[in-house]
């Protein structure tokens, strides 16, 4: 029986493929046991139990920018994280830890490391962030999600991700996931998401659009996001074909009945739209070190995808760029025949063969022995 730690967490991008990574690990070893570790406050704190997966948690301390109080009382409190993550990793007796970025990924990496345990590194953005670049220089086991993404020794095998989402065939599902999801499978339907916490910018940018999409004979399946949505409803909700949702549980029927979707442009996001060849105008968030215009790029080279600023999404870009695409069904078709030529849909399996490798590795002469001791 092996013991694998996953490591991550804190949005929906790092959490989605710890638990893609657990069930491909459980379907091909049924009696693995599998720990994943995040912090308290990160969505995995709910996602992960709720999977029936073993949940950890530890201390989230993020490296300071400048100088403060806080920066002085960093090392002290790094130290006690990664002193946490060997205590985990001691009791969980883990064949390897894997990681997927995230505050809990570094104090990760380096307790691993000096435990002698196999490291496995996953990297969702095309711009690998700080915990990932450190993971990468402690393993030869490092995946990414998308080609050219510099990373050290990074493999390119995508994004893992749930099988209802990457095994979906969209024309087959459409009928019976526009039935559960209240709407008419014959009507031409965006898809409108901001993900997990919502995008103000595209809430208001439909908003303003209100009378252009009443004419237009098409339907709208509108995720707000959590708590975000009375706005949406009091400019849009009246519409007979305008359905306001604050999240759904199955994106896979939101992918599904779908023709075109408006969306940021998120590590996990962009997989999956990707994967099941839907049509997209991404809105990269406009913050951050800029990595959600490199993940889109890809697609939009491809002609899979258009992208807009942030800055430039408003009532017109509906009207005049969203609405004649939704309705143009042979640049549609194009679209998504761009998808098929840039996902690759097993990358949960393909992340699992890595841990599987590295396990055999580190059990080979010459192999890093792990000791099983905390420190």
């Amino acid at each position: 029986m092996s013991s694998i730690v996953i490591a991550g967490g804190g949005t929906t991008g790092h959490v989605s493929p710890m638990l893609a990574l657990g069930r491909a690990l459980r379907r091909r070893h049924p009696d693995v046991r599998v720990l994943m570790v995040g912090t308290a406050e990160g969505l995995e704190a709910r996602l992960v139990p709720e999977a029936g997966f073993d949940f950890a948690t530890i201390a989230r301390v993020p490296l300071p920018r400048k100088p403060s109080g806080a920066a002085l009382r960093f090392p002290g409190r790094f130290t006690g994280t990664v002193r946490d993550m060997r205590r985990l990793i001691a009791q969980a007796d883990a064949d390897a830890v894997v990681g997927v970025g995230g505050y809990v990924s570094t104090p990760a990496y380096l307790a691993a490391r000096s435990m002698r345990v196999p490291i496995v590194v996953h990297e969702a953005n095309f711009r690998p962030g700080l915990a990932n670049r450190v993971g990468a220089l402690l393993s030869d086991h490092v995946a990414c999600a998308f080609p050219g993404t510099p990373l050290s020794g990074a493999r390119p095998i995508g994004m893992p991700m749930r099988t209802e989402i990457s095994q979906l065939d969209r024309a087959a599902a459409r009928p019976e996931a526009a039935g559960r999801l209240g709407l008419d499978p014959a009507l031409p339907t965006l898809a409108v998401t901001g993900g997990s916490l919502g995008a103000a910018r595209l809430n208001a940018g439909l908003a303003a659009a209100r009378e252009q999409i009443a004419a237009a004979g098409v339907q709208v399946v509108h995720l707000t996001g959590a708590g975000k949505d009375q706005p949406v409803r009091e400019a849009l909700g009246d519409l007979p074909r305008y359905h306001v949702l604050e999240y759904a549980s199955r994106m896979e029927d939101v992918y599904a009945v779908a023709d075109l979707i408006i969306a940021r442009a998120g590590a996990g996001t962009v997989s999956e739209v990707t994967a099941v060849g839907l049509p997209a105008v991404y809105v990269p968030l406009p913050i951050g070190n800029g990595e959600q215009r490199l993940n889109a790029r890809s697609a939009v080279e491809a002609g899979a995808a258009v992208l807009v600023d942030d800055a430039d999404f408003d009532g017109r870009t509906v009207a005049d760029l969203v609405l004649p695409l939704l309705q143009d069904p042979q640049r549609l078709a194009a679209m998504t025949a761009a998808s098929g030529t840039l996902p690759m849909r097993d990358a949960d399996e393909r992340l699992a063969d890595m841990v599987d490798e590295a396990i055999e590795q580190g059990k080979r002469p010459g192999g890093r022995n792990r000791t099983r001791k905390a420190g």
